[in-house]
């Protein structure tokens, strides 16, 4: 039914929406998580806090393994060289995961202060450091990434864990933690009631704020950087192989794909209003509509990283003609076609399930439930 550069193209688009659904539906998870100690001033308002998440956040958590296997599936030397130059960034990422079902399960089954203190502690860092690392990997990605492939497409990564941490990865990883955190307090916001909702407005105009500036500096940032652009004649119906073209690296290239389509300057634009309307509906308490606006803040900052590095997935920072791109890192065009079937029965029937799940959970988190269902709440 459709070509092979047809198909890489749907399978990029899914990646993204993959990418963003991580983002909006595990993104409030770990922001709540961050905001825990400093929003709960009490183990009964931490408790509530933590039952705002307690019955979906196993379910969110599926965004992020489909997301890997669709990485896998569709682009697998793509998977292949983030998780070979990523792999201590992504193994310390799974520690800090591992602290929230340990956190969510055992927190409550001693009375001990001390004991609900530091598995408090231990769901801050479930939250706080994957949301780092997400967006330390984006910023990464933005300035290419030190690998290059022998002609049998093996792949060696020439970087090491400390030189991801460089200053405009780090500025990435802010960004990532104030926006997952201001929809972490949106979510609260709307599942709770009285001082902690008090607090939650506050908390969605500091980080968003916050995040507003980031994102405008990153932007600049950006813009100085050296971007990628291919300058031979690409095939993009042809049997993948990174070898096969000529880069540039030049400073100023990811606004390339802005001044060729002016319309694209609409992404990153609407999450600058989204994010301003995000702080004024939560201040009036139109709270469902301050998620959405906050949703689609996420999805906006993530499109923009997208538009601006297409159709580069992975830049090679040293060897930059062995960069992998849409066009010559993806699967078969068999793979990529009996792939985007599956996804299209199964993606919405996820969406449908989603949807009637929160639906069904969105009452209100109050003290009175916490006391009233001691035996049962986290």
């Amino acid at each position: 039914m459709f070509d092979y550069e047809t198909l890489r193209c749907i399978w990029w688009l899914f990646l993204g929406v993959l990418l963003i659904g991580v983002a909006v539906m595990m993104g409030f998870d770990l922001g709540i998580a961050v905001l825990l100690p400093f929003l709960g001033k009490t183990d009964t308002e931490r408790r509530v806090i933590i039952n705002s998440v307690g019955a979906t956040w196993e379910g969110n958590q599926t965004w992020f393994v489909t997301a890997g296997g669709a990485l896998f599936a569709a682009f697998p030397m793509v998977y292949s060289v983030a998780f070979s130059g990523f792999y201590l960034a992504l193994l310390l990422t799974l520690f800090a995961l591992m602290m929230r079902p340990l956190g969510f399960d055992y927190r409550s089954k001693l009375p001990s202060e001390r004991w609900r203190s530091n598995w408090d502690k231990a769901l801050f860092v479930g939250g706080f450091v994957p949301a780092l690392i997400f967006g330390v990997a984006f910023g990464n990605l933005l300035q290419g990434v030190p690998f290059h492939l022998d002609n049998d497409m093996r792949i060696f990564y020439d970087g090491s864990f400390w030189s991801l941490l460089n200053p405009f990865a780090l500025l990435s990883g802010l960004l990532s933690v104030a926006m997952l955190t201001t929809h972490g307090a949106v979510y609260l916001q709307l599942r709770t009631e009285g001082e902690i909702q008090q607090r939650c407005e506050k908390a969605v105009m500091l980080f968003t704020i916050m995040m507003l500036v980031i994102f405008a500096l990153a932007g600049v940032w950006v813009a100085n950087i050296d971007g990628y652009a291919i300058t031979s004649n690409i095939l993009h119906d042809a049997p993948s192989n990174p070898l096969n073209k000529v880069v540039e690296k030049t400073a100023g290239l990811w606004m390339h794909n802005y001044q060729q389509y002016p319309l694209l300057i609409l992404v990153p634009s609407l999450g600058f209003m989204a994010g301003v309307l995000t702080i004024l509906l939560s201040k009036q308490q139109y709270l469902k509509s301050a998620f959405v606006s906050s949703s689609l803040t996420i999805t906006s900052i993530i499109l923009t990283a997208g538009v601006s590095m297409f159709p580069f997935l992975i830049p090679a920072s040293q060897s930059i003609n062995h960069s992998l791109t849409v066009w010559d890192a993806s699967s078969s065009h068999t793979t990529l076609a009996i792939m985007f079937w599956v996804t299209v029965v199964f993606l919405p029937l996820i969406i449908v399930y989603t949807s009637w799940v929160f639906r069904v959970l969105s009452g209100k988190i109050t003290l009175e439930h916490i006391h009233n269902n001691d035996h049962t709440a986290y």
